[in-house]
């Protein structure tokens, strides 16, 4: 069937490719530093986020090699309070965010050993936690398994529902004037070596002076970006399942708990409306988002042997996603080597958390041109360097 071209062009100073949490914000955000924004993207709010469990765990998340990022993490967590007080008060939405705090625990002496590795990196890095033995694991959280060798305790970490954070995130958009095109985004325009806009796959062509990519795993798919440009961003599939806590139950959990298990990574999320959040899977599966029978039967397994409870509540959504995965794990923020075309991609496990510093770091960097110092060490150039200098010492001398 053959598609007629329309002749329609639609103008903005700023257009997001991709209405995930990230687009939005940094759609947001240029609205509010008086940009004509505009979205493409045919379900504003949908995305990664309606997978995540929405951790906002800058301390526990902390992992070796991954300092810098600690830093570009902690910026966003410091602003995570004011960031979701102003978005609830401009759209009168509640965000589920909660000042709970984590404990990360260990069921063997492994475990243990590990998570004192882990508490010697983050006073290392100056951050704060505090080690205790497992019973008074325990006296915190009495649902835990009685085999709980000990834990860290983060106060310093919360939560939010990402989902709320996604419906507000429209809702301020809405406010602030973006206009939102429901069609996916084609191919990008460039003219002249310029980014000029793009191509909407209802033949729409959407003009912008700046075009942002911020299209989540999507990011490396989208057709005319120049190769040497092109993000290097792949998808992660994480699986995620949701369970109700009946009030005869509550409270089960107070704060967000996570171990390691076998060698995989568990964490349960209580939310104050009696939802359970558990997940996640990390898996190297190109584009499959199906959920598995053994992905669901791990979670549950590893989860049950955390709190033995588990297995008496109502199972009530499975689903999977994908992460947007860097090379480095870590975003890609700011211009690109090609003119016009800035990228806001790559978050990987961190876009929840990372969503307030990148509203901030993006409204900087369309307003002023240059990245703000948080944010220098997340250039997408940093890439391309990196190719110019491995196929410099590659040829022979």
């Amino acid at each position: 069937m053959s598609r007629t071209r329309t002749s329609e062009t639609c103008t903005s100073d700023v257009l997001v490719v991709g209405g995930g949490i990230i687009g939005l914000v940094t759609a947001w955000r240029a609205a509010q530093r008086g940009f004509a924004t505009a979205v493409v993207d045919p379900e504003p709010g949908g995305g990664a986020a309606r997978v995540a469990a929405g951790m906002l765990a800058a301390v526990t998340e902390l992992h070796y090699g991954e300092q810098t990022l600690l830093g570009l993490n902690l910026a966003s967590a410091r602003r995570y309070p004011d960031f979701a007080a102003e978005l609830t008060e401009v759209t009168g939405l509640d965000l589920g965010y909660r000042q709970c705090g984590t404990l990360a625990v260990a069921l063997d002496a492994d475990d243990r050993a590990h998570l004192r590795e882990l508490h010697a990196l983050q006073q290392q890095s100056g951050l704060e936690s505090e080690w205790l033995n497992g019973r008074d694991c325990r006296r915190l959280e009495p649902m835990l398994a009685p085999g709980v060798r000990g834990g860290l305790r983060v106060d310093g970490d919360h939560q939010i529902d990402p989902r709320r954070l996604a419906r507000a995130l429209v809702a301020a958009c809405e406010r602030a004037g973006v206009v939102f095109h429901r069609t996916w985004a084609e191919r990008l325009s460039v003219v002249r070596e310029r980014a000029v806009g793009i191509r909407a796959a209802d033949g729409t062509d959407l003009a912008a002076e700046r075009v942002v990519l911020a299209a989540g795993s999507l990011s490396g798919r989208l057709a005319g970006v120049p190769d040497d440009v092109l993000p290097p961003v792949r998808p992660v599939k994480g699986q995620v399942l949701r369970l109700t806590v009946p009030k005869r139950y509550a409270p089960f959990l107070y704060r967000t708990v996570r171990a390691v298990v076998r060698g995989s990574h568990v964490y349960l999320v209580p939310r104050e409306n009696g939802e359970l959040v558990v997940g996640a899977t990390s898996e190297e599966l190109g584009w499959d988002t199906t959920v598995t029978a053994g992905g669901v039967y791990e979670l549950l397994r590893d989860a049950h042997e955390l709190v033995p409870g588990i297995t008496e509540l109502p199972l009530t959504e499975t689903r999977a996603g994908l992460r947007p995965g860097s090379p480095d794990n870590a975003p890609l923020l700011g211009p690109t080597e090609c003119d016009g075309l800035l990228l806001a991609t790559g978050h990987y496990r961190n876009g929840v958390l990372l969503t307030p510093v990148t509203g901030d770091v993006m409204a900087h960097v369309l307003t002023t041109g240059e990245l703000p110092e948080v944010a220098r060490d997340f250039t997408p150039r940093r890439f391309s360097s990196a190719a110019s200098l491995a196929s410099l010492t590659e040829q022979p001398a």
